[in-house]
């Protein structure tokens, strides 16, 4: 009624929905509970955070950053109650095609992970995989290295072709950025991945290559979990006219909110800078 009574009478609503006009002024009139407008601030602080994730944090996430970031303790039910009235959601999934083939001659290389994905440290275990990105122009590859300590992509590239090139790309700028010493790096058997000229960069690295069973989804889980974030948050999001323009999401993606900024469940729901910053700062202390 309170909504529409600028365009229709209110003894006419009252009528037609059985009210008394002096109950709906004096409620019209009574000043607002102190939980109700404890809500609406919070609402505003939820609204902040949900822009902020760029339309992608659901509740627990939410959750979190409002502990972390703004000092307020309130129930995780209380911030899904406030988001479901305001009528914000997380991103939802979708599932994505993995690229990679095996190749006919590819060379057997020794599972040293076998689903254990848990490091101690940065630059222990690497996982790396690859998928592809749609535009009206034809397809995007990305390639990606992700450092199973922290979640953190270490090394990635893009490109429109899916050539062992792009793989030793991403490779090459996880080793330049890491320098790592005796790290493991797992993948599937594509064809990429198997070849001479990968095998031959990771020997010159001291990089241990290591690949799970052939056709078996979970032996690169914490990769396809990746991606499957990327699919939810950018790739379902958004239509790219063009190739360029999809590089320029995915960089912005990756280097200005998903290793800086954005918050994991597996890390205690810190982004990978943070739970790498606060692990060394640990190791110091």
């Amino acid at each position: 009624m309170k909504v529409n009574q600028a365009t229709h009478p209110v003894g006419m609503m009252c009528r037609l929905l059985q009210v008394s006009r002096s109950g709906f002024y004096a409620w019209r009139d009574r000043p607002m509970c102190a939980r109700k407008r404890e809500d609406l601030g919070l609402t505003g602080k939820i609204a902040a955070i949900h822009r902020f994730s760029r339309e992608t944090y659901g509740s627990p996430m939410v959750h979190a950053e409002l502990a972390d970031e703004h000092g307020i303790h309130i129930g995780r039910k209380r911030v899904a109650r406030l988001m479901r009235t305001a009528g914000l959601k997380g991103a939802t999934l979708r599932k994505f095609v993995i690229t990679t083939e095996r190749g006919a001659q590819a060379s057997e290389v020794a599972d040293l992970v076998e689903r254990r994905f848990y490091a101690e440290r940065p630059n222990r275990l690497w996982v790396a995989d690859a998928t592809y990105i749609p535009t009206w122009s034809g397809f995007l590859y990305l390639a990606i290295v992700l450092d199973v300590f922290s979640r953190k992509i270490v090394g990635w590239a893009m490109e429109t072709h899916l050539r062992t090139e792009l793989m030793l790309a991403a490779i090459d700028m996880a080793i330049t950025m890491r320098k790592p010493k005796e790290v493991i790096h797992h993948s599937d058997h594509g064809c990429q991945y198997t070849s001479y000229a990968f095998g031959k960069r990771c020997q010159e690295a001291g990089i241990m290559p290591s690949m799970g069973t052939v056709g078996d989804a979970y032996d690169n889980a914490v990769a396809e979990s990746f991606f499957a974030t990327l699919e939810r948050e950018v790739l379902n999001r958004r239509r790219f006219k063009s190739q360029a323009e999809a590089k320029m999401a995915i960089f912005d993606w990756l280097e200005g909110w998903y290793n800086p900024h954005r918050r994991h469940s597996a890390l205690g729901r810190r982004s990978p800078v943070n739970y790498e910053r606060l692990a060394l700062a640990r190791e110091v202390a």
